[in-house]
C-alpha cells in the first residue's frame, strides 16, 4: 500500500509539472502571437500612411512656355533708338547779341557778344536798335575787331511782317577789301537777326536798296538771311 501511494504521488507530481509546462508554453505562444500581431499592425499602418519628403518639390509654374527647337531663330523686337538731339549751333541761338570779327585759322570769324536790354519789356524793335547802335560804336575789347567803317550811322530800323528793315549811312560802303566787305555785311546781318536767327534782313543805304557793296562789286541779295550769307560768302 505504501508503494502504491508513493507511485500515485509521483504520477500526480509529474502530471502537475507537465501541466505547468504546457501552461507556460501556451502562455509563451500567446505572448509571441501578440507580438506578431502588433508588428503586423505597425507594418500595415506604415503602408497606409503617405510618406512626406523633407524637401518637398516646388509647385509647378502656372504656364511653361515652349522652348524653341534648336536652330530656330527667335523673333527680335527692335529697341527704339533714343531721340537724337542735334548739336546746338551757338550762332543759331536766339539771344540779343552784337557780332564782332575775330581771326581764326587765318580767316575772319563772326563772334557774338551778348548784351542785356535796358528794359526787359522793350519791344524787339527797340532791342535791335540798341544792339546796332552798340555795334556802330566799335568794340571795347582788343581781342575782337569790326569791319564797319567809323562814322557809320543808323538812320532807321523797322520790324515788319517780311523781316527787319534797316537804313544806314553811306559810310558803310566806303573802304576795305573783299574780306572786310564780307565781314561788315555779316556783322550787320547777324546782329540784326540775333533775336530770330531765321529773320530776313533788308538793307538800304540812305534810302536806296543795297545791291552792290564796295568797288569790287560784292553782290548783296535783298532780303538776306544768315543761311543765304553762309551760302554766298566764304566768311
Amino acid at each position: 500500500m505504501a508503494a502504491s501511494s508513493q507511485n500515485c504521488a509521483e504520477i500526480g507530481l509529474l502530471r502537475y509539472r507537465k501541466g505547468i509546462r504546457e501552461a507556460m508554453a501556451k502562455r509563451q505562444r500567446s505572448h509571441d502571437l501578440q507580438k506578431l500581431m502588433a508588428a503586423m499592425l505597425t507594418v500595415g499602418l506604415l503602408a497606409c500612411t503617405p510618406q512626406v519628403s523633407d524637401n518637398p518639390a516646388p509647385d509647378a509654374p502656372a504656364s511653361n512656355p515652349t522652348s524653341p527647337a534648336p536652330g530656330t531663330d527667335l523673333p527680335v523686337t527692335p529697341t527704339p533708338a533714343p531721340p537724337v538731339t542735334p548739336e546746338e549751333d551757338p550762332a543759331e541761338t536766339a539771344q540779343l547779341s552784337v557780332y564782332w570779327l575775330q581771326s581764326a585759322d587765318e580767316r575772319l570769324a563772326l563772334t557774338p557778344s551778348k548784351i542785356t536790354p535796358k528794359q526787359p519789356t522793350d519791344a524787339p524793335e527797340e532791342q535791335l536798335q540798341a544792339a546796332l547802335e552798340r555795334l556802330l560804336q566799335g568794340p571795347a575789347n582788343a581781342d575782337v575787331a569790326s569791319g564797319i567803317p567809323e562814322g557809320t550811322k543808323l538812320n532807321t530800323l523797322t520790324v515788319k511782317d517780311d523781316g527787319v528793315h534797316i537804313d544806314i549811312s553811306k559810310e558803310f560802303t566806303v573802304g576795305g577789301g573783299s574780306a572786310a566787305m564780307q565781314g561788315r555785311l555779316g556783322q550787320l546781318i547777324y546782329t540784326v537777326s540775333s533775336l530770330n536767327p531765321k529773320e530776313s534782313v533788308w538793307i538800304s543805304v540812305d534810302g536806296e536798296p543795297l545791291t552792290v557793296l564796295g568797288g569790287e562789286g560784292l553782290v548783296v541779295s535783298q532780303p538776306m538771311t544768315r543761311k543765304e550769307f553762309q551760302t554766298e560768302f566764304s566768311l
